[in-house]
């Protein structure tokens, strides 16, 4: 009786570690999804957050968005 009442308990712990393990595993996987936008002056994709909106137009860096609007004043 013990030695099954033993057993019992191994299963239980195996049994908690085993869904511990699978919990942070699928909570480390969970990434942030952001919009992609296109440079309106070179083409690169990058995230939404990163850019740098102007006009309704998005641009990788400052830089971009400077020379883009030069350019469009010409």
């Amino acid at each position: 009786m013990n030695r099954l009442l033993f057993l019992i308990g191994i299963a239980a712990v195996v049994y908690l570690l085993i869904s511990a393990y699978r919990k942070n595993s699928t909570q480390q996987n969970k990434t942030i999804e952001e919009d992609m936008v296109r440079c309106a002056h070179c083409g690169v994709h990058l995230p939404k957050g990163e850019s740098v909106q102007s006009d309704g137009l998005f641009f990788c860096s400052t830089g971009h968005r400077d020379n883009h609007l030069k350019q469009a004043t010409r």
